[in-house]
């Protein structure tokens, strides 16, 4: 019992969050903060294993998650909402309680195909060369989006927030919000499994010497298409809920700027932590919304804050050590086996 009592806690903490916003004890404003940390929270994870664990250079995060958004965003107005496409939704709505969750599961398969077409050049590039063949990609979903009139090109693609409304017709509660905090538990739960797994051990052996690691019989090929894919396809995932909370995406929403901020919040937090990245996904949200009186100021202040934060603490704020490491007692209460 002991051993999960993190758990327990976790899941509490969900269902009072949801209780708040059910009673209206948060507002809106409150709610979609909480949101925006989920889907940073999953972006920053998702990205520090390929950066921060396996010691590539990634950064065209946010081209991985356009298409998670896209692709969730497509299917759930074909099934919920009436749209150009095909006109009358597919489906009734007391089917999106399990449309939804497919959909956000298409999103997250797409933008793992991506992360494969991504991870087979990094084979035999690394570095610089990587971070440029990423950067590409990015570009290259952008600009496809573009020039795709069908589903709004660069004016955008609308419509999810009826899915919303289905789920809502048959249980008046904060879906979106519970969806938000179930995948970035689901995310930070799946990366921790598979960094202490015997098979993700194989990631920071990479890091530590790609020669080496296969001197040592780890397949180093397949542990970055494993990589690439795991974190492509979360990325998919927060652009699902991303574009379900805001009910609206536009390919400029995914633009390199968007790839930068999750960079920012990966060595921010420490390469190779996972709570660091989780901490600083958090930090970085309240601090883009207490300095939002700022206007376009608190791209000033933010960048002066993180060179002051690599001039005196260079690794992060958590380096690379989780938060059981500092608090050893913390690991009772736990377990993944």
């Amino acid at each position: 019992m002991q051993k999960h009592v993190a758990t327990i806690a976790i899941f509490a903490g969900i269902i009072l969050l949801v209780l708040c916003a059910q009673f209206h004890i948060l507002d809106q404003y409150y709610i979609s903060v909480l949101m925006f940390m989920g889907v940073n929270v999953i972006l920053a994870s998702s990205l520090n294993l390929v950066n921060g664990y396996m010691g590539e250079f990634s950064c065209g995060h946010g081209g991985f998650m356009c298409v998670g958004a896209y692709v969730s965003s497509i299917c759930t107005v074909l099934m919920f909402s009436k749209n150009h496409i095909l006109g009358a939704p597919l489906l009734p709505p007391q089917f999106a309680f399990i449309g939804f969750p497919l959909a956000l599961v298409a999103g997250s398969a797409a933008s793992s195909v991506a992360g494969l077409v991504v991870a087979i050049p990094s084979f035999k590039t690394r570095g610089d060369y990587l971070a440029i063949i990423t950067l590409a990609a990015n570009y290259i979903v952008i600009s496809a989006i573009n020039n795709m009139e069908i589903i709004g090109g660069p004016r955008g693609f609308m419509g999810m927030s009826a899915t919303e409304r289905a789920m809502q017709s048959m249980l008046d509660i904060p879906w979106v919000l519970i969806f938000v905090l179930l995948g970035t538990v689901f995310t930070v739960w799946l990366l921790r499994r598979f960094v202490s797994s015997t098979l993700g051990k194989g990631v920071p052996a990479i890091c530590q010497d790609e020669i080496a690691a296969e001197i040592m019989s780890v397949d180093t090929n397949r542990m970055k298409l494993i990589a690439f894919m795991l974190s492509s396809g979360l990325a998919g995932l927060a652009g699902g809920l991303y574009a379900q909370v805001l009910g609206y995406v536009n390919p400029q929403s995914f633009d390199i700027m968007r790839s930068t901020e999750v960079m920012v919040m990966v060595y921010l937090g420490g390469m190779g932590s996972l709570s660091g990245a989780a901490i600083a996904a958090i930090l970085y949200t309240v601090l883009m919304e207490a300095l939002r009186f700022l206007d376009v100021w608190k791209w000033v202040v933010i960048p002066l804050l993180l060179i002051l934060l690599m001039q005196f603490r260079p690794e992060g704020i958590m380096g690379n050590k989780e938060l059981s490491d500092l608090f050893p007692k913390l690991r009772k209460y736990y377990s993944f086996k």
